[in-house]
C-alpha cells in the first residue's frame, strides 16, 4: 500500500481594516510574519512536496508565497476556486482528484473546512490557528482518502507530535 502525506495549512491572519471583498481580503502584518515560519517548517520537517493547491483568496496564496520562499525548492502550485469557504465535503473531492503521482500534497485553505476535513480524515479533532498546519498520512490512492482513518502526525503553529 502506497503511503501519501496530505499537509493542511490554514491561511495566515488577515487584514480586516480595508472594505475588500473576502476574497480579496490581505494579509496583516502578523499574517506575513506568520508565513515564513509555516515555510520554515515545512522546509525542515517534509523532504519532498510534490504539490499544492491553495484556494483563490488572496490571503491564501500570499500565505503559500510567502511559506514557498522559505523552501530549497519551488513544488507546482495551483489555485483551485474549490478550497475557497470549502465544505470537508468540497475539500475532499479536491483530494480525491489529486494526481497519483503526488506522494505529499499542501492544501491552503481555511477554517472550519480543513479542522473539519482533519477530523473526517483522521478521526481527531484539532484546532488549527492562523498559519497552523496539520500533516496527516494516508494509505492507498488519494481517490480512497476518508474511506479508511489517515493518521495525524502533527498539527498546529509550529506543528508537535
Amino acid at each position: 500500500m502506497s503511503q501519501r502525506t496530505l499537509i493542511l495549512l490554514r491561511h495566515s491572519k488577515s487584514d480586516w481594516s480595508g472594505n475588500q471583498d473576502d476574497i480579496d481580503r490581505p494579509l496583516a502584518e502578523r499574517g506575513r510574519r506568520q508565513a515564513p515560519e509555516a515555510g520554515r517548517w515545512l522546509g525542515h520537517n517534509v523532504d519532498t512536496i510534490d504539490l499544492v493547491v491553495s484556494s483563490p483568496a488572496k490571503r491564501a496564496r500570499s500565505t503559500w508565497g510567502l511559506a514557498a520562499d522559505e523552501l530549497a525548492g519551488d513544488p507546482p502550485a495551483r489555485v483551485d476556486d474549490r478550497l475557497y469557504a470549502a465544505s470537508p465535503d468540497q475539500l475532499l473531492e479536491v483530494v480525491h482528484e489529486l494526481p497519483v503521482d503526488a506522494d505529499t500534497v499542501v492544501l491552503v485553505g481555511h477554517n472550519p473546512g480543513i479542522e473539519q476535513l482533519v477530523s473526517v480524515l483522521t478521526g481527531v479533532s484539532v484546532r488549527l490557528r492562523t498559519s497552523a498546519l496539520a500533516v496527516i498520512e494516508l494509505t492507498g490512492p488519494w481517490s480512497s482518502a476518508g474511506s479508511s482513518k489517515g493518521v495525524l502526525r502533527a498539527s498546529g503553529r509550529p506543528p508537535t507530535g
